[in-house]
């Protein structure tokens, strides 16, 4: 399933280098724009300035807009107002312009952002119904193994609810210190819902999404998430539960029902 929509590197080095270009980047433009401060004018230099906030946010990482933010605040300041090449602005016009930058890169931060954010949803979405479609294709075909079919669902699951393990279990959930995961994605406890958002998925037992046929239960997937806490979003536990029900349609072969 594909749910990263980042065209960034997932190495650990590029996140320090795009912060240090946040910082550095303010600086060389005002250092640049300092030499011509003559023939430009303070809106202009407001506008070429948010240009590295907008590339800093359209990495995904808010630090680094928010440092591009505050680094051409201040190199603005330093470079292009007066006194310049001191770290005073006397010009109430001045003080007025660095400010605007300041408050316009912030908001270009979170709206950009907001974007990214969006996209990543939009990404996810498309990926989870991939797993849906994929996993009922080959349920239809027949062409497949049932026990991989199973074994595919129980990969997808995984990776939606961001657990770390997934097996199926033939038979009723005959466990009650099991959480069990209903078809509306409610997960309920000892009767009681439990809230996903705030708490988490339970670290202390396992997750049970039951698989029903017209006869009941026929099994269901046992999902572990032990050693950190995941905050699955509720369409994410209704695709998981929208695949586990994709294995109903297996038979006895599949289910392990008897």
């Amino acid at each position: 399933m594909t749910g990263n929509v980042s065209a960034w590197p997932s190495a650990a080095w590029w996140r320090p280098a795009v912060r240090w270009a946040a910082v550095l980047a303010p600086l060389v433009l005002c250092a640049i724009l300092y030499t011509v401060h003559d023939q430009v004018t303070a809106a202009t230099s407001v506008l070429v300035l948010v240009l590295p906030v907008v590339a800093a946010a359209a990495t995904g990482d808010r630090p680094a807009a928010l440092l591009a933010a505050f680094s051409g605040g201040v190199w603005f300041g330093f470079f292009l107002t007066e006194p310049y090449l001191r770290f005073v602005i006397s010009n109430a016009e001045d003080i007025e312009a660095t400010t605007l930058l300041v408050v316009i890169s912030l908001a270009v931060t979170e709206i950009a952002l907001w974007g990214y954010r969006q996209q990543g949803r939009a990404a996810r979405r498309s990926g989870y119904l991939d797993g849906v479609l994929g996993a009922a294709r080959a349920v239809a075909d027949g062409t497949v193994p049932a026990k991989t079919v199973v074994d595919v669902v129980a990969r997808e699951i995984t990776e939606v609810l961001e657990a770390e393990d997934c097996r199926y279990v033939a038979g009723p959930v005959g466990d009650v210190r099991f959480a069990v995961l209903d078809h509306d994605g409610v997960l309920t406890r000892n009767g009681h819902p439990v809230d996903v958002d705030r708490v988490g998925l339970p670290v202390d037992e396992y997750v049970a999404i039951p698989v029903r046929r017209s006869t009941g239960v026929v099994g269901y997937f046992r999902v572990s998430a032990v050693s950190h806490a995941v905050f699955p979003s509720l369409e994410q536990r209704r695709f998981a539960v929208l695949m586990a029900h994709q294995v109903a349609a297996l038979g006895d072969e599949g289910t392990g029902a008897r």
